[in-house]
């Protein structure tokens, strides 16, 4: 998802109060903790400020870099960085699933009285082999011992948290003795809440579609393996061979080190816009989120070639803007797409690709000869939709 730049300030360790004073705190005092803040996780709490902005929120974020020490020192930063902001008299926590809950508590014994409810965006049980960030089972035992602290377990989607229960009885099974019964069905008491979506995104007008029988697609992840950078490449040479007019927008957060099918497809585009004279689609981070949007918006078809995905905001949000999506048959995308949207990942590269390309002729067909191109109904995922199970998850806590 491709959301803007992170400043400096919003990097570090940050408060930030929002509500009104007038209200002399009735609708409530909550503090949330955000300890790997990704783009998903700022995008995440910022829809929970502005869905609810008569509570009065301390935030404490720490950015998304150094994942061994961040996922391991969160807890020592904030108990002896933030200690009084932890110790407020609040009426619950939210913390996220990278928070070390559990050792926090013990730095602070006064958040071990508060009703706490832990948020999931990911798990550390399904990265795909040769992904993981760290390799050891530590992130995995963390997001385990900060789920067994909350009241409330809260998930994105349904996939995140049959993969998480799934690996944690995998991990559970290989420790050597003393492993205390009932721990999964502790678990399974959990729900699903997946991140909102703004409003406005689905409220805005589309915008001018590329040229006719040019098929304008959108590809707006991570520039990371996890995302499936050699499917995307494999679908775009094959895409080339099949004489279907395209312009690949090439969007999302890239890192000092890129895998290299990313150089491969730029230079390939660059070869084939020259050869059809075709404009070429914009390539790398758009910084200005209206920006991003605008160009969702001018867009038919949004693509993932994910192979680790808990939400896919990314496809969610060009759905939401009115492209078309295309999307593997896999991980969190058959829990909100029909079949019409889905292509077969279950053999290898190739097959995949081909059934990719396959989808992608067939809506450029339809553009080509004035038919709309099939939308996704995604309108479960708006911050409207969301405000009623959200508030009525914080009051549950405040009940406790």
């Amino acid at each position: 998802m491709n959301t803007g730049p992170t400043s400096d300030s919003q990097a570090k360790n940050s408060s930030l109060r929002n509500g009104s004073a007038s209200n002399g705190g009735k609708s409530g005092k909550a503090l949330l903790l955000s300890a790997y803040d990704g783009v998903s996780h700022r995008l995440w709490r910022d829809n929970l400020l502005t869905m609810f902005p008569d509570m009065q929120w301390t935030v404490l974020v720490l950015p998304p870099r150094y994942f061994a020490w961040r996922i391991r020192g969160n807890s020592l930063s904030w108990a002896f960085n933030h200690r009084e902001q932890l110790t407020d008299n609040y009426d619950f926590l939210l913390a996220t699933s990278m928070v070390d809950l559990s050792t926090l508590r013990g730095f602070v014994p006064q958040l071990g009285l508060l009703p706490t409810a832990v948020y999931f965006h990911e798990n550390q049980f399904v990265y795909p082999q040769g992904e993981q960030q760290f390799a050891s089972v530590e992130p995995q035992i963390l997001n385990l011992y900060t789920a067994l602290c909350a009241d409330r377990i809260i998930f994105n989607s349904h996939w995140n948290r049959q993969s998480f229960l799934d690996g944690v009885t995998a991990l559970l099974r290989k420790l050597p003795d003393h492993v205390p019964p009932g721990i999964q069905r502790q678990l399974e008491n959990s729900d699903i809440l997946p991140v909102p979506l703004s409003d406005e995104i689905f409220s805005l007008p589309r915008g001018t579609q590329s040229e006719q029988g040019v098929l304008s697609i959108v590809w707006n992840h991570r520039w990371e393996h996890d995302k499936g950078p050699a499917l995307l490449l494999a679908i775009m040479q094959e895409l080339i061979g099949s004489n279907v007019g395209f312009r690949l927008h090439l969007l999302g957060e890239q890192f000092r080190k890129a895998p290299t099918e990313f150089a491969l497809l730029q230079e390939m585009l660059s070869q084939y816009y020259q050869r059809e004279n075709i404009a070429p689609g914009h390539c790398g981070y758009l910084s200005e989120r209206e920006d991003y949007l605008q160009l969702l918006r001018d867009s038919d078809v949004v693509l993932s070639t994910a192979d680790h995905d808990f939400q896919g905001l990314s496809l969610l949000e060009g759905c939401a803007s009115g492209c078309s999506p295309v999307a593997p048959n896999k991980l969190v995308y058959p829990e909100y797409l029909v079949a019409e949207f889905l292509y077969d990942c279950s053999a290898n590269t190739h097959a995949a690709s081909a059934t990719a390309v396959a989808r992608l002729q067939a809506l450029a067909h339809m553009k080509s000869s004035g038919t709309p191109l099939p939308l996704a109904t995604v309108d479960q995922f708006r911050q409207s939709e969301l405000l009623q199970p959200y508030r009525e998850l914080f009051q549950s806590l405040r009940r406790k």
